[in-house]
């Protein structure tokens, strides 16, 4: 029982998506970065051990039950995405003189007229449009569709202009002018991969559904009378079509449309229409008459171009000390991740930043040591285990993790238990100590309940719907980490 998704439902379900950004009920998401610690081997409580790659080498990324849970234990922070750091792209091609572009069909994958083996195929050998190279980004950040390559020829004259008409390049190539890439496009969504993908008012208001603008000579003929042959009529659904047929050497040479005709699903000019024409005898000839996308050229550049493809960007900008500081400058990441609908304090999530880690107020007396960045802390009495996040000595607050493997956050007895009380915790490798302030107050935008602050980021709720494990990224103060996420439909 042969079938097909089709193209146009990787459309919906991009546009749903990026939707979901902006609805006044819809979901909440949020571009978070963890794993501080290397990626190695862990031991579990049991004895057993758990390979997660190298900082070399990182793995693929499992997507199963256990692993969504797995994420939460070492998320640093988490950024709000909002519906301007999202934008639907295609893929990037720049135009590039001496290249063969692909033309713009409707038809391609459809089996060839008259064959039962050979399907339409454009020049690079793709099967479908939007796998074809039928679009270019040119060197004004302007996009253009090629609408014809003169029969697979070389373009070496780029694309220029805004306008809605036909472009006629020199080279024999046809272009549609579909839109400009903002300065904000530019710095936001275009990498060196992907571009943005966007509708112009004007061009969509210019569109006309159902002209047909170009018309490829498939087989040139025979027997024909030479000369230009005007008010060769463009059968089909739609109305009003006009082509004008050269005929030289016996044989079509050359098909221009001088009425491009609208509400064409389909169309054909006929040999006996030509032969009407003053074409004579002319037999054997084959035209194909290219359909264009539903309301024209331009009317939807998202659907036109294949836009199934959508770039969230987000900027991490040193601690992000105007959104209270939660990203720590401190210590490395190895994991981005997209979160959907999490929590905060047992609420919807809304700040624009999230600290995903756990801290402690160090009290000033006994002085405390100065603890290292990935180490090992232990706490007198409760015995629970962590990892040194990040030593803030200035207000004294010990940042750390606690994550399910030994010496990570489980202790001695398998279990994962929380610091607490006024017991002193050691570093292992520094061997540095401190004392916790029991008390409860606010340092540094953090609100500490009797010494201790469990983070913003409530452990398991929502859905991690992205996962990305990264070689190390080391952080600095007057640092930004751009992430493009790019996401396929």
């Amino acid at each position: 029982m042969p079938a097909i998704i089709t193209n146009k439902f990787r459309i919906h379900n991009s546009e749903q998506f990026q939707e979901s950004f902006s609805e006044s009920a819809g979901n909440t998401y949020y571009l978070a970065l963890g794993r501080p610690q290397a990626w190695g081997t862990s031991t579990r409580p049991d004895g057993r051990t758990e390979y997660e790659g190298s900082d070399s080498t990182p793995l693929t990324p499992v997507d199963s039950v256990g692993d969504e849970f797995y994420h939460f234990d070492d998320f640093l922070a988490a950024k709000k995405v909002t519906s301007s750091d999202i934008s639907f792209c295609v893929a990037r091609r720049n135009w590039a003189t001496g290249t063969v572009y692909d033309m713009y069909r409707h038809d391609y994958g459809r089996y060839v007229t008259g064959s039962t083996s050979s399907v339409q195929t454009a020049n690079s050998g793709a099967t479908s449009l939007w796998d074809s190279t039928f679009y270019v980004l040119s060197s004004d950040n302007n996009v253009y569709k090629c609408l014809d390559n003169n029969g697979n020829a070389n373009s070496t004259v780029e694309p220029t202009g805004t306008s809605t008409s036909i472009l006629s390049t020199a080279d024999g190539y046809k272009w549609k002018y579909m839109y400009t890439l903002s300065a904000s496009q530019q710095v936001n969504f275009l990498s060196t991969d992907f571009m943005p993908v966007a509708t112009n008012s004007t061009v969509s208001s210019a569109a006309v559904d159902g002209a047909i603008n170009v018309v490829i000579i498939k087989t040139a003929g025979s027997g024909g009378t030479n000369g230009t042959h005007t008010s060769v009529p463009i059968r089909g659904d739609g109305s009003s079509g006009v082509a004008t047929v050269t005929i030289a050497g016996g044989a079509v040479s050359a098909v221009s449309v001088t009425n491009v005709g609208t509400g064409y699903t389909y169309g054909y000019i006929t040999v006996a229409d030509i032969n009407t024409a003053g074409g004579g005898s002319l037999s054997g000839t084959e035209l194909d008459c290219i359909i264009e996308p539903k309301g024209g050229h331009g009317k939807n550049a998202v659907e036109e171009l294949g836009g199934y493809y959508l770039m969230l960007n987000a900027n991490f900008i040193g601690a992000e000390t105007s959104n209270t500081g939660d990203f720590t400058t401190a210590n490395d990441f190895r994991k981005i991740a997209l979160l959907r609908d999490i929590q905060s304090g047992g609420s919807a999530a809304s700040a624009t930043t999230l600290s995903g880690v756990k801290s402690v107020k160090i009290a000033a007396s006994p002085t405390p040591g100065t603890f290292q960045a990935d180490e090992e802390i232990n706490q007198a009495t409760t015995g629970s285990v962590g990892k040194v996040v990040e030593w803030d000595a200035s207000n004294k607050i010990l940042y750390y993790v606690q994550t399910r493997f030994s010496d990570q956050g489980v202790d001695s007895n398998g279990n994962l238990t929380a610091f607490s009380g006024a017991n002193v915790i050691t570093g292992q490798t520094s061997n540095a100590t401190g004392t916790p302030d029991a008390s409860t107050q606010t340092v540094d935008n953090i609100v500490f309940t009797s010494g201790y602050n469990s983070g913003e980021i409530d452990a398991d709720t929502g859905d991690v719907i992205y996962v990305e494990n990264r070689a190390p990224i080391t952080r600095a103060s007057d640092q930004t980490e751009n992430v493009k996420l790019i996401i396929e439909f």
